[in-house]
């Protein structure tokens, strides 16, 4: 089996590889680049694998012309750049010892050894610098079936890293096949192992669900984090049903996938810290859940913090609810977007100051908007 791509022809990658093998080193691109050239799917980080140990992998470069950056030596990971792109070359791996979070490991000198260590059969794909796939554990097949596997016992490779319990559910929701579901065995590792979730940063437990929450439609994957009880360990009090109708009013809609109003509809307490989200993803959902618990109408929210905000009240408030979704509700959420309040304290010519003129101001606004922001200035002062 044979791949290729711009990704791979690229001259800069080519000449990486090359610079490897003329040195009598075995060299392949790994991981997601081979998988996602598979699947007929866009490639955006080559990572390439080589039998060269990091100090070789470093004065290879050096001869070349190339700049190479230890980004990450102590796992033997080089970073060589070759015409402006960096390339992340990682020596062969075996695990010598794990904790769950990270890993002490040694270099191997075998393509099979390295294949091992890695978490899923299709992430174990590797292929040189013509493109021949080399396919050590079965992952052409598993990623032509939709079958998201664990390479060997799933009990395992969850104990070397438990955010693989993560991944899992995020590789299902991205290459799994619905129609066939997701493996009993595997869900009841993920479920039995939970607990170790626990042990993993908040960083890296956000980083995978924003992931997570991304594809076309993760609710059959977040139904099953759900169902094993490992959505609870991450998000108390979230819930999964509303999802599932959320995605089917985005794709009826038009709307593309957003893991911000997935998140809101999820629910859930404490989601800030339990994720670590930033000052403006925490403000975000402040604003969408707030608006959803207060019954705050979509022109309303659209009008205070845009027309994006106002699309995914709509669309939450109709999943939670499951309600249709209102007529023409797009063209009201464009044009509340678009309303500048008329009045300003200047127009106030009463006497009123301080905190009394804002209150004023308060209820003008108010009523302008409950009036489908029709009221004029003149109607405002009267």
């Amino acid at each position: 089996m044979q791949i290729t791509g711009d990704w791979l022809t690229d001259p800069a990658a080519q000449a990486v590889l090359q610079m490897l093998e003329q040195a009598g080193h075995q060299a392949f691109v790994v991981g997601g680049c081979v998988r996602n050239a598979l699947a007929g799917l866009p490639v955006a980080d080559v990572d390439i694998t080589t039998d060269a140990w990091p100090k070789q992998v470093s004065s290879l470069a050096q001869s070349a012309g190339f700049d190479a950056v230890p980004t990450g030596i102590d796992h033997g990971t080089v970073t060589v750049v070759a015409n402006g792109t960096g390339f992340e070359i990682t020596t062969f791996r075996k695990d010598i010892e794990t904790d769950g979070r990270r890993a002490v490991i040694a270099f191997a000198d075998r393509l099979e050894i390295d294949a091992h260590r890695r978490d899923f059969t299709m992430n174990a794909l590797y292929a040189d610098r013509q493109g021949y796939v080399t396919d050590p554990v079965g992952g052409v097949a598993d990623l032509s079936a939709g079958r998201v596997r664990f390479i060997d016992r799933a009990e395992d490779r969850i104990r070397e890293d438990y955010l693989r319990i993560l991944r899992f559910f995020r590789f299902q929701a991205w290459f799994g096949d619905p129609a066939s579901g997701i493996d009993a065995d595997t869900l009841a590792a993920c479920a039995k192992l939970a607990d170790g979730i626990e042990l993993l940063s908040k960083e890296r437990i956000g980083a995978e669900m924003r992931k997570l929450l991304a594809p076309p439609d993760p609710a059959p994957s977040v139904a099953a984090m759900a169902a094993s009880g490992v959505l609870l360990r991450v998000l108390p009090g979230a819930t999964a049903p509303a999802l599932a109708v959320l995605v089917h009013l985005e794709k009826g809609s038009g709307q593309a996938p957003s893991w911000q109003r997935r998140l809101a509809c999820l629910g859930g307490e404490g989601v800030v810290t339990a994720l670590r989200l930033s000052r403006a993803e925490a403000r975000y959902q402040a604003i969408l859940r707030g608006a959803l618990a207060d019954g705050i109408d979509h022109p309303e929210l659209a009008y205070r913090h845009g027309a994006e905000a106002g699309r995914d009240l709509v669309l939450l408030r109709a999943a939670v609810m499951t309600a249709p979704l209102p007529q023409d509700w797009q063209e009201s959420v464009e044009f509340a977007a678009r309303q500048i309040f008329p009045l300003r304290a200047t127009d106030i010519t009463t006497g009123e100051t301080g905190p009394a003129l804002g209150e004023r101001l308060k209820r003008a606004e108010a009523r302008w908007i409950a009036s489908g922001f029709s009221l004029s200035k003149e109607a405002l002062l009267d």
